[in-house]
């Protein structure tokens, strides 16, 4: 089974066809106010520029493999038959290459015809939910400004009778980090998900005279939005899962952070940017053909151009690109380099490096003191998962040992 964020891609483009639009208000999301930063273009990605983009994604790519990922906003909000066009595009332009397709969605917009054409072609669906009832109502609730976990949850159980393929893509917030087994146990016992994405929620409030309120990298002295997860709570969130997990669950389901920790033992890409050495090889394009950074970084300092203008190559390829890329490990501050647990996190996101060091250096990832939690904690398990993977065994044994 595949996962949803395969980033290890030579040229990997995430396509918004209906930009920050969305049928939901999720108290803590940073990509709906980006619609004060885009250009509005009824109706979304038009046909002309969907035909644009998969022709010269699939013409620049260089592997016998590529992904499309339909991301948002919520991608939804484009009606099915603009994917059926997309699939016929796939097609006409993707002779000799094998195309498989992602999207990622809240789930509100699935009906069973949605869910047929899902599976007849093979797409991956990445769906958001942030655990029980009462966890992933507290934030995530819709214009009116009512909870959505039924709603979800039934759109799960539509997938799953449809054969549909699925990963949870679920946040850790300053909510649910109050139970993190009742988080857990929820996706493995009630959802019985294989897959696990957990994205700590952070951010900062800045107000902008253009109506947004969230802060930038750059933009210092800004107040924790109350939302946020806390380093140690963060820290000691997964701590707990982990050990549910390391007991119960080694090779049954897999929670990206874990993968991607042990990655990091045996020396290998993470399979996500967010922990890898540099990041910049995952570019996103809005519903108007604009190119950024990054899906963190939909600023006008990181806009690389637009694809009517501008070939792909010459954006993720280009100077502006490659110094993003490379920023990530350059501008690590001296006591990330000198931290022992730098080849599992590699400063995580740069997005959140916004503290300074002990020796007031900038660039200090928000959530480090809850890294260094996590890798304390877990330290003695990777150490034995790795010995066992090298030895040719699976990771699994560790559920025997500890």
């Amino acid at each position: 089974m595949s996962t949803a964020y395969p980033f290890a891609r030579p040229l990997y483009v995430m396509a918004k066809p209906a930009g920050p639009l969305c049928n939901l208000r999720c108290q803590y999301c940073y990509y709906l106010e980006k619609q004060h930063l885009s250009e509005r273009q009824q109706g979304g990605m038009s046909d002309k520029l969907l035909e644009h983009y998969i022709r010269d994604y699939i013409q620049l790519q260089q592997t016998p493999d590529v992904l499309f990922t339909w991301h948002g906003g919520e991608p939804m909000l484009k009606p099915l038959c603009f994917y059926k066009q997309a699939v016929r595009l796939q097609q006409y332009y993707g002779r000799g290459k094998r195309i498989s397709n992602s999207i990622q969605t809240n789930g509100l917009l699935l009906t069973p015809e949605w869910c047929q054409f899902l599976h007849d072609e093979g797409w991956l669906v990445g769906i958001s939910i942030d655990g029980t009832q009462e966890q992933h109502d507290a934030y995530r609730r819709d214009i009116q400004g009512n909870g959505t976990w039924q709603k979800v949850v039934d759109s799960i159980k539509m997938l799953n009778d449809y054969g549909v393929e699925w990963n949870a893509m679920a946040t850790a917030n300053h909510f649910n980090a109050k139970d993190p087994l009742a988080f857990y146990r929820f996706f493995r016992d009630e959802l019985h998900c294989k897959f696990l994405q957990i994205s700590p929620v952070v951010e900062r409030i800045r107000e902008h005279t253009d109506g947004r309120h969230l802060a930038q990298l750059f933009d210092e002295n800004c107040p924790i939005a109350p939302f946020s997860i806390r380093p140690e709570e963060w820290g000691h969130f997964m701590c707990d899962i982990f050990d549910e997990w390391v007991r119960h669950d080694v090779g049954e389901v897999f929670v990206q952070l874990f993968d991607a920790t042990l990655a990091g033992w045996m020396g290998v890409e993470p399979g996500t940017c967010v922990y890898a050495e540099e990041c910049g090889h995952a570019a996103v394009m809005e519903h108007n053909g604009d190119v950024y950074s990054c899906d963190h970084f939909v600023f006008p300092q990181y806009k690389l151009g637009n694809i009517r203008e501008h070939g792909l190559p010459q954006m993720l390829y280009g100077t502006k690109q490659s110094r993003f890329s490379r920023l990530k490990r350059e501008a690590l501050p001296r006591q990330c380099r000198q931290c022992e647990w730098l080849k599992a996190c590699h400063g995580e996101c740069p997005r959140l490096r916004f503290l300074h060091t002990a020796d007031g250096e900038p660039g200090l990832n928000y959530l480090c003191a809850g890294y260094r939690i996590f890798f304390q904690h877990v330290a003695p398990y990777m150490d034995f998962m790795r010995k066992e993977l090298l030895a040719g065994r699976p990771a699994s044994g560790v559920m025997q040992i500890f």
